[in-house]
């Protein structure tokens, strides 16, 4: 069976809209200013911050506020799955091909995303990258995923929205890889995708038709 590596956080879920709405859960449930959302997207930085250093942020400005709940599972909890994201995975699997979820993260934290909107049903595996030991851009990581899969890395996939850790991570390793742009310019001189879609399902619908 053909490899089509994936992404998670803003490829096949909206965690910056599920970590906007946790911040705000947040900061109403304390009665803290409005204007610090602004603040607390900031800090986060799309979840590229590491949470040890969100944590002491957080502690330095709120004080005795308890925000590990927020931190462990406020966006965690309020990620969604997509009906054409989806549709598109099932026709990728319906299709022969061997989706791993390959994600960058904590593996509680990432965990609880894939099991609350029902990924652990419809991809054959993941490899989060704390457990992993290696993080993306990391060959290590795609290794241990085309292993997972028991499929080659050799005309695999990769799909994610980070040009420095989904597609230079691709390229190390020799696979294909789709970058998912939300509308963005690619901005690397250095190197390309193989190909570029605005969304994830047609990234996926890309991949799977070679």
């Amino acid at each position: 069976m053909p490899l089509l590596m994936i992404d998670l956080d803003n490829t096949l879920v909206d965690r910056d809209a599920a970590f906007r709405a946790a911040a705000s859960a947040f900061l109403a449930e304390h009665r803290l200013p409005e204007g610090d959302l602004d603040w607390l997207l900031k800090v986060d930085a799309s979840g590229l911050t590491p949470r040890r250093e969100v944590a002491t942020a957080l502690s330095e400005r709120y004080g005795g506020i308890d925000t590990q709940d927020f931190l462990d599972r406020g966006a965690a909890d309020r990620v969604t799955l997509s009906d054409p994201v989806r549709e598109a995975l099932v026709a990728a699997v319906d299709g022969g091909w061997s989706c791993v979820i390959v994600t960058n993260g904590r593996t509680v934290q990432q965990e609880t995303k894939i099991r609350n909107v029902g990924l652990d049903r419809l991809v054959n595996g993941w490899v989060i990258s704390e457990a992993a030991g290696h993080r993306k851009p990391e060959p290590q990581i795609f290794h241990a995923a085309a292993a997972l899969a028991g499929a080659p890395l050799d005309g695999s996939w990769m799909i994610g929205d980070s040009a420095a850790a989904d597609i230079r991570g691709a390229l190390r390793v020799g696979a294909r890889s789709v970058w998912v742009s939300g509308g963005r310019a690619w901005a690397e001189a250095g190197y390309r995708p193989t190909a570029t879609a605005p969304d994830t399902p047609s990234a996926i619908r890309r991949a799977i038709s070679t």
